[in-house]
């Protein structure tokens, strides 16, 4: 199966994001509207809803091009977007007004202040797990799908 080999590394990108970004969805909501949490949460919603997925797939395509010039495994390769998605989150962020940057040492995101030691630790988390993520899940996808 050698035809349309990105379009299947792009729908095999597009499938872990597709599946969870509606369960958050319902959390956010939850939230939101059963514990009536004053803060606009939905506003927050939008970029990651619309964006994420395209990210992911586009990625994914962009390691199905790249793999056999560079090595670099399916993990490593997704650990990396977290270096673009976080950035470009928190921009998006403080455009909107959810997140704002003190002068403190900490960020306040809302209502609540978050420590930059925090927020280190949290990206950290997050490079770990967008690391097992595409290395087992999308991984599966690309082998399943034939792209890998």
């Amino acid at each position: 199966m050698n035809t349309h080999r990105y379009l299947r590394a792009f729908l095999a990108g597009v499938f872990v994001p597709t599946l969870v970004l509606p369960l958050m969805l319902v959390v956010f909501i939850v939230v939101r509207l059963a514990f009536q949490v004053p803060y606009p949460i939905e506003r927050g919603l939008v970029f990651p809803m619309a964006l994420v997925p395209v990210l992911w797939g586009v990625w994914n395509m962009l390691w199905a091009w790249s793999r056999s010039m560079t090595n670099l495994s399916l993990g490593a390769h997704g650990a990396i977007l977290v270096g673009l998605i976080i950035p470009a989150g928190t921009l998006i962020g403080r455009w909107l007004g959810i997140i704002q940057l003190g002068e403190t040492s900490a960020t306040k995101f809302g209502h609540f202040q978050i420590p930059y030691a925090l927020v280190g630790i949290l990206f950290c988390v997050a490079v770990a797990a967008y690391y097992l993520i595409w290395k087992y899940v999308v991984g599966f996808v690309n082998r399943t799908l034939g792209v890998a």
